[in-house]
């Protein structure tokens, strides 16, 4: 069992976590297991102790992507380098923002 866990530790990959509010941003660098997934490695990133302001479920249920290209599957299994970045609920609807910005412009 014992060399399991060395082999273990000497196959673990390097992934980085990533999420950002407006006025600041954290990356944690995990080493994981092989056949860790996306969710998983969120888990262990520990992010709501760098945000204690957002809820605890804030990170759960949230959007995931690797390097700006949103998952489907939160089961995605890492591969060695994946940046897995948590995405923020959007503040406004964008064809809302659109309608907005087109009728403040017709009011010019």
């Amino acid at each position: 069992m014992a060399a399991e866990s060395g082999e273990n530790s000497a196959s673990a990959i390097s992934v980085e976590v990533a999420f950002a509010l407006p006025e600041r941003q954290k990356i944690v660098t995990l080493s994981v297991a092989p056949g860790t997934t996306a969710e998983q490695a969120i888990v262990m990133a520990g992010l709501p102790r760098f945000f204690p302001e957002l809820p605890c479920d804030a990170f759960k249920h949230a959007p995931l992507g690797i390097f700006g290209k949103r998952l489907r599957n939160t089961q995605q299994v890492l591969q060695p380098g994946d940046r897995v970045e948590v995405y923020r609920p959007l503040a406004i609807d964008p064809k809302e923002a659109r309608r907005q910005r087109a009728s403040q412009n017709e009011t010019r």
